[in-house]
């Protein structure tokens, strides 16, 4: 997917330094000195990048759940041409499995030039549910090189690795959110040995990562970390179905029920110092059930989406999007079979409860295809996403620039293997805008999808620099062919959503 192979994922698992004369080696900014080391990179003639350079100490042992702790500073220089493990994870829509958890490394890609002036610099926080995921899935030679930019990808602790609680364990729940914090701080102190600006730094996320995006405009500790955010399919309220009618899941959880949760734990466990010793086996069997950042923590003292309504977060300029077809991708994944269209209003009572649900059978009507997944895909898109993410949008711009758009594109190719057919295509799924930003090796790209990577990638450049993305519109629709102000309100029912509240 990356430019990084999975056989140099691999190779990456160890550590390595390398003993190289830094006079004759530092040639073309093959090496970079941080604050506790040189690191040698791979430079060609269009890119620098800078691979598995740890921002914190490994998180094992003793710092199984604990905040990130400082990097020991090492000799000699320190093999950087290999990219960021991948954290400990199950395998999760093509990202593979890792039980690494000695993961707290970023990567960093510049162009090859020296720079007049201290670049713009564009922290991307990956997504996958805060469960799975990597820093090196991103090629951002890209954004790179596009924008005169420097882009640092990271990694974070996932999972019941990163968000896991217990009483009386400091940082319970929000592991994840620090590492995160952690690697913006590397930015601030190493960033202009690779031609950054500490004082130009936007903070960019998808999905998990926008929802951290959120958490971080929420965070006292992360301030002067960053000027401008970028909130991708991630809006601070988002909300999810759950197994009741009608019932829904937000994505942020009180420090006490997380910590509530992992006390009623069962791996044969009845202290912290015993969990800590367990094999990552064990805990990865039940990884999945830890994707909640917590609040009521040092690091997020609020809930996000509370701070949103409220006011309590600083105030940059700050971007916020989604995709037109966010569910198309879930609602594939939860009914990989047709839904008859005359089963659809018992499949709407099942999600929505009775009385909801025969309100969205109305408002959604079947279109005749004979299965009802795309109609029940596009209800829960608007109610899950598109609202969520004008409602953001709109209160986050009573403090400070916002800037919005919706990714339209009908026909990006499928990034996830082995979807099953879905009725009329998946359309502009939840991600789809991701291959354009950054490079998919084997994903090809049309002339139109090529010619749209360009304009999102000199506007995601132009905000980085500027804080505008160059549109007047509230929401710009980025289509290609078809660039322009979207009706976002009107197209998602956002009026009929806001009732249901």
């Amino acid at each position: 997917m990356a430019r990084f192979t999975t056989a140099a994922l691999a190779a990456a698992m160890t550590l390595a330094v390398i003993q190289v004369p830094i006079a004759r080696a530092d040639v073309g900014g093959r090496i970079v000195r941080t604050d506790k080391g040189a690191v040698a990179g791979t430079v060609t003639s269009t890119d620098r990048t800078f691979g598995n350079i740890p921002f914190a100490a490994a998180p094992v042992g003793a710092n199984r759940w604990r905040d990130p702790q400082p990097v020991t500073p090492w000799q000699g220089v320190r093999d950087a041409t290999r990219p960021a493990p991948v954290c400990a994870q199950t395998p999760q829509l093509g990202d593979p499995a890792s039980d690494v958890e000695d993961c707290l490394y970023l990567n960093v890609t510049t162009p090859a030039t020296a720079p007049a002036k201290p670049r713009p610099v564009m922290v991307w926080i990956h997504g996958g549910g805060f469960i799975n995921g990597s820093a090196s899935g991103y090629d951002a030679r890209w954004l790179a090189t596009r924008n005169d930019a420097v882009v640092v990808t990271v990694n974070y602790r996932l999972g019941v690795f990163g968000f896991f609680g217990y009483p009386g364990l400091p940082g319970s729940g929000a592991f994840g959110l620090a590492d995160q914090q952690a690697a913006l701080r590397w930015v601030q102190r190493n960033i202009r040995a690779f031609g950054g600006d500490a004082r130009d730094v936007t903070v960019l996320g998808e999905s998990a990562g926008g929802l951290s995006v959120c958490a971080h405009l929420a965070s006292p500790g992360a301030a002067g970390l960053f000027g401008k955010a970028v909130i991708q399919s991630g809006p601070c309220g988002l909300s999810v179905p759950t197994d009741q009618p009608g019932g829904l899941m937000t994505f942020w959880k009180p420090r006490e029920d997380v910590e509530k949760q992992g006390s009623d734990l069962r791996l044969g466990c009845s202290d912290i110092t015993c969990l800590r010793a367990l094999p990552t086996s064990a805990l990865l069997a039940v990884h999945g059930a830890f994707a909640q950042p917590a609040f009521h923590t040092r690091v997020l003292p609020i809930n996000p989406h509370v701070a949103q309504n409220t006011g309590r977060t600083h105030r940059v300029p700050t971007l916020v999007g989604s995709t037109r077809d966010e569910m198309t991708l879930y609602a594939g994944l939860i009914y990989p079979e047709p839904i008859p269209e005359p089963g659809y209003p018992a499949k709407a009572a099942a999600v929505f409860g009775e009385d909801l649900g025969a309100q969205v059978v109305a408002r959604y009507p079947v279109n005749g295809n004979g299965d009802a997944r795309d109609e029940l895909a596009a209800a829960l898109t608007d109610r899950s996403w598109s609202c969520p993410t004008h409602e953001t949008r709109q209160r986050l711009g009573r403090r400070m620039p916002v800037a919005g758009y919706e990714f339209a594109q009908p026909d990006m190719p499928m990034i996830f293997p082995g979807m099953p057919p879905f009725p009329g295509g998946y359309r502009a799924y939840h991600a789809s805008e991701l291959p354009l930003l950054f490079e998919f090796e084997g994903l090809p790209l049309t002339a139109a999808q090529r010619e749209l990577s360009g304009y999102l990638l000199t506007a995601w450049g132009r905000f980085a620099r500027t804080g505008d993305p160059g549109w007047r519109a509230p929401v710009q629709s980025l289509r290609a062919g078809a660039i322009g102000p979207a009706d976002f309100v009107k197209d998602h029912q956002c009026d009929f959503w806001g009732q249901q509240h």
